[in-house]
């Protein structure tokens, strides 16, 4: 198993070992004692899954008082994974990082506590699960613009369909009192 930090290197990407032969494959796809000592060292208590077509962007989003902390991984199809760092102070606030993670590559994105989230859909459909390190809050949640020129993320999609959440989303700078905890 391979954990790589990213140019954010709070943000790891994983690389699991996947075991093949004439069956089909096997990988663990968590390890708590193996992720600790790879730099993941987070309690998980809440898994999700979703599944979108192509041309789907979901995000930039975090939660505010009780951060999430988030480990990604694809099973069928293929994303473009984004983190940016929304701490407030950071020498890194705004800066992102982006992975392609697909049921083919196996690979998964650890995007921690005080990061915004986002991922845009490649292929015609993507089942994407992730594991969070705290509950979800619906009222705590912030939307932050995907195309947002301050943060200057460059998506693989030109015009994404988003959701009404996200197409109300703030710029960062506007949330930043918010993701500070003002």
């Amino acid at each position: 198993m391979k954990f790589t930090p990213t140019a954010l290197p709070e943000v790891i990407l994983i690389e699991p070992d996947v075991h093949r032969d004439e069956r089909g494959f096997f990988l663990e796809v968590f390890h708590g004692r193996k992720y600790g000592e790879g730099g993941v060292d987070a309690v998980f208590v809440q898994d999700n899954h979703s599944r979108s077509s192509r041309g789907i962007l979901r995000g930039l989003h975090a939660q505010c008082r009780r951060p999430q902390g988030k480990l990604v991984r694809v099973i069928e199809g293929e994303i473009f994974d984004v983190a940016v760092d929304a701490r407030s102070g950071s020498p890194n606030f705004g800066r992102w990082v982006g992975e392609t993670l697909s049921g083919d590559n196996f690979k998964q994105l650890y995007v921690p506590p005080g990061f915004l989230h986002g991922f845009c859909v490649i292929s015609e459909r993507v089942d994407v699960e992730y594991k969070c390190t705290d509950f979800y809050d619906r009222d705590d949640e912030i939307s932050v613009r995907w195309d947002d020129p301050d943060i200057g993320i460059d998506w693989p999609i030109a015009d994404p369909l988003l959701s009404a959440k996200d197409l109300a989303a703030v710029s960062l700078s506007e949330a930043a009192p918010r993701l500070a905890g003002a």
